[in-house]
């Protein structure tokens, strides 16, 4: 963070520092010492001169900066960087073990019921008409479903950046963020809904080598209703909780990721195939409501667009958010492919109930993960500044062994996974009617695809986080996508080969 050269700047605003606060920095003699130059906090909370050439560029990390001018809200540069850098004492709540564990458990179970709701819904739809008829929808669930879970994922991780920051502090500026963010993420998921059902006409194409084109209007008529209309409830109900965890003195990294994807799952999946269905029922006699749905969210688009483009913070996101969130959509439409695959095949129809399941929750884990070191980041250090043992080849030991918080809530995920994860395996048996149980090996297949899964993940989000930061991009809007992305791709691969591997020695597993 920069303090401003011109010495009337130096004096913080009494709004915002208290007056022990401002005679401590007038006599700092670091302060005055570097005075010619901008300074920044290093990691020991020391100041140190910076480049003044980094002053002026535009940082793809700033979407987090404040929205408002200081005139606007009565803060100095100096106060801004003091209370950035005290946010960690006064933003984020002290955290024990005990507490990171309750904090991180409930929405954690709140969420596997979630994605267990979802598993068994997709049992059931996938006997309707439209899935039987226009099975390309099987490559539609995974990406509408990753891509619901990235936007909220990364809105919520932006939100609880912001409020461990301090950056939320004002009523104008927390709700110019909220506004500006929520308008792009309906843009967001209208051209990304559009996007999926293009990926899937493709996809569908060449596993099937034809593609009815009423085929590819109603994909794309329930992709874009199905993202826009869950996205933006999910975005009203994730603003409630970050603000609602804020005002309880809970840490919204704990709980803000996970609980966007709590029962959005459910209900993005509930959209989905509701409106495919209705929309199927249109085909034969009013195919051109298909056609008026899909005009209508595009021509949406320019008020998205103009309404975010009036806020710094998102402005930025309207040129650089683009990447990891479309990447991250076409590498949950392989996933999708590997599910059309094999729920096509009589031997792995099982594998259904079980794909939201081990997706979501290892998203989930992951999310949780990513969001505390991008905060820990945004916190400690500069952009381009990373911890010194990072700056050395990566060792996954370092992911889970150390004193550190991060290094705590890892060992806490990881150790989620096998209780968690039996649970939720036991609870679909249950709510299928719980006549029978899942045989033992079955059990094991499960909980190792989903330990492997896991571990890979919170691997890949250590060096990920930090190796964005030491590029100065902003860890909260690239690092989610992707690893949620990798969570399907990686969740479904192994799902399909526990199953195989089950078929293969004769196992049905009581699915």
């Amino acid at each position: 963070m920069v303090v401003p050269e011109s010495q009337d700047n130096q004096q913080p605003s009494s709004s915002s520092v208290g007056s022990s606060t401002s005679q401590q920095y007038r006599s700092n003699p670091s302060v005055s010492q570097h005075s010619e130059s901008p300074q920044h906090f290093n990691s020991n909370g020391n100041i140190s001169p910076v480049n003044t050439s980094l002053r002026y560029e535009p940082q793809e990390y700033t979407e987090t900066d404040f929205l408002l001018p200081n005139q606007l809200y009565g803060r100095s540069s100096l106060s801004r960087s003091v209370t950035a850098k005290d946010a960690q004492g006064s933003g984020t709540p002290p955290e024990t073990v005990c507490s990171m564990v309750l904090q991180i458990l409930v929405p954690f179970l709140l969420a596997g019921l979630g994605t267990v709701s979802a598993g068994i819904l997709l049992d059931v739809v996938q006997n309707w008409d439209v899935f039987q008829e226009i099975t390309e929808i099987f490559i539609l669930v995974p990406a509408v479903l990753g891509m619901k879970g990235n936007l909220e994922m990364t809105l919520a991780s932006r939100l609880s950046t912001a409020v461990n920051t301090g950056k939320m502090e004002s009523s104008r500026e927390k709700w110019m963020l909220i506004v500006g963010n929520l308008a792009l993420k309906q843009l967001q998921a209208t051209v990304l809904g559009l996007l999926a059902s293009l990926m899937a006409t493709v996809l569908g194409w060449m596993a099937e080598g034809k593609m009815p084109f009423n085929h590819v209007v109603l994909l794309c008529s329930t992709s874009v209703s199905t993202a826009f209309v869950a996205s933006l409830l999910q975005g009203i109900i994730m603003v409630a909780v970050i603000i609602g965890s804020k005002r309880m003195g809970i840490n919204p990294d704990n709980v803000a990721t996970p609980m966007a994807a709590s029962f959005g799952d459910l209900i993005t999946l509930a959209l989905l195939a509701c409106l495919s269905q209705w929309f199927y029922s249109f085909t034969d006699l009013y195919p051109h409501v298909l056609y008026l749905v899909d005009l209508l969210f595009l021509c949406l688009i320019p008020l998205w667009v103009v309404v975010s483009s009036k806020h710094p913070a998102t402005h930025i996101l309207l040129r650089t958010g683009w990447e990891p969130i479309i990447t991250a959509m076409v590498i949950s439409s392989i996933g999708g492919l590997i599910l059309d695959k094999s729920v096509s095949d009589p031997n792995l129809a099982g594998i259904i109930v079980y794909a939201p399941v081990i997706n979501g929750i290892g998203g989930n884990l992951v999310s949780i993960q990513s969001s505390r070191i991008s905060t820990n980041l945004h916190l400690k250090f500069s952009p381009g500044e990373v911890p010194e043992d990072r700056k050395s080849c990566y060792n996954p030991c370092r992911t889970f062994f150390g004193s550190g918080a991060n290094h705590r809530s890892a060992q806490i995920l990881l150790l989620l996974v096998i209780p968690g994860q039996f649970i939720f395996l036991y609870t679909i048996h249950l709510m299928k009617g719980g006549h029978t149980f899942p045989s033992p090996l079955l059990t094991v297949a499960f909980l190792s695809a989903s330990l492997i899964q896991v571990f890979s993940l919170l691997c890949i989000a250590d060096c990920m986080v930090h190796c964005l930061w030491r590029r100065r991009k902003d860890p909260d809007s690239y690092s989610i996508p992707y690893l949620t992305a990798l969570g399907d791709l990686l969740g479904t691969a192994l799902l399909s080969l526990a199953f195989l591997m089950l078929w293969s020695i004769g196992d049905s597993g009581n699915v």
